[in-house]
């Protein structure tokens, strides 16, 4: 229990000193944008590469791409019949910032530093994860409501193939689905890069955060959180009754409370979402998350 506090501990005060340090003016928002390109282009490809040079394909573990094709578009779905009576806009934004898992930038490292067991099943669901947020997701949207986007099949498949991440995913998958192991000179190379992945992230969030609500945002801020986390809350209940291994039910549990994807916040501002509301809701859930995260392990431990 003492170690989880001071590992989640550590990861907020990394995000509470990327904060600090923008505030104090010695780094800007800006400066996360370098970060953010670090992230996806060098350090989260060789957390994947490293966590998923021994994994053994198993049925329960292509299971979790099913799962999280079905679970983002429950979301979408749920948000849109919550906001059924409001205007388009306000539809189309509860239902981008209302689906989908931030866990390139957020869970994985969390469970990376915290429970790195936990990796090849967080890693299997974010490979639905990112077919539904570079695309899918759009595609229900489009179906569900008239918004300024067309859903295009080739320009999903091109964001696809051209995310870095996610051809990661696919090759190692390929790889060790025919059980093919890297060579330990690979390996040990981006064994650093793979390390320095948590305190990046992390850092970048606090450079990310920002705590201003524009007037008329609270109400639509309550309603966006009770979809996410309340919600949430209740899959949790019902998972533990489920016949499956506590390591699943852990996992799932962590997704249940997985802050606001950037997908969903460029898509959110593309329909008319306020960029200052869109920036809050996303700063405050990475928090929020932390937190519960961090109540999860401790508890289910």
């Amino acid at each position: 229990m003492q170690q989880v506090l001071l590992q989640a501990g550590s990861l907020f005060g990394i995000i509470i000193l990327g904060y600090l340090l923008k505030r104090w003016h010695i780094l800007t928002k800006k400066d996360g944008d370098v970060l953010s390109r670090m992230i996806v282009y060098v350090t989260l490809p060789a957390a994947i590469i490293v966590n998923l040079s021994d994994l053994r394909i198993q049925n329960q573990l292509l299971l979790f791409i099913v799962v999280a094709l079905i679970w983002s578009i429950f979301q979408v779905l749920l948000a849109y019949f919550t906001t059924f009576k409001q205007e388009n806009k306000q539809k189309a934004t509860m239902m981008y910032l209302g689906s989908g898992f931030n866990i390139g930038n957020f869970l994985l490292p969390f469970i990376q530093n915290i429970q790195p067991a936990f990796v090849p099943m967080i890693s299997m669901f974010d490979i639905g994860n990112s077919i539904m947020l570079t695309g899918g997701t759009q595609a229900v949207v489009d179906t569900l409501v008239a918004t300024n986007q067309r859903f295009s099949f080739r320009n999903m498949l091109r964001q696809l193939l051209s995310s870095i991440p996610f051809m990661c995913y696919l090759i190692m998958f390929g790889l060790r689905y025919f059980q093919v192991s890297l060579p330990s000179f690979i390996h040990t190379f981006f064994v650093p890069l793979a390390n320095a992945n948590v305190f990046l992230s992390m850092f970048m969030i606090g450079l990310y955060l920002d705590f201003s609500l524009p007037k008329g945002g609270f109400k639509a801020l309550v309603k966006l959180f009770s979809l996410r986390y309340l919600v949430g809350f209740l899959l949790i209940f019902v998972i533990h009754i489920l016949p499956i291994s506590m390591a699943e039910k852990m996992v799932i549990s962590l997704l249940c409370v997985s802050p606001i994807p950037l997908f969903g916040v460029m898509n959110a501002v593309i329909v008319g979402a306020k960029e200052e509301y869109v920036g809050f809701a996303s700063s405050l859930s990475f928090l929020f998350s932390l937190v519960f995260m961090t109540l999860i392990i401790l508890v289910m431990n």
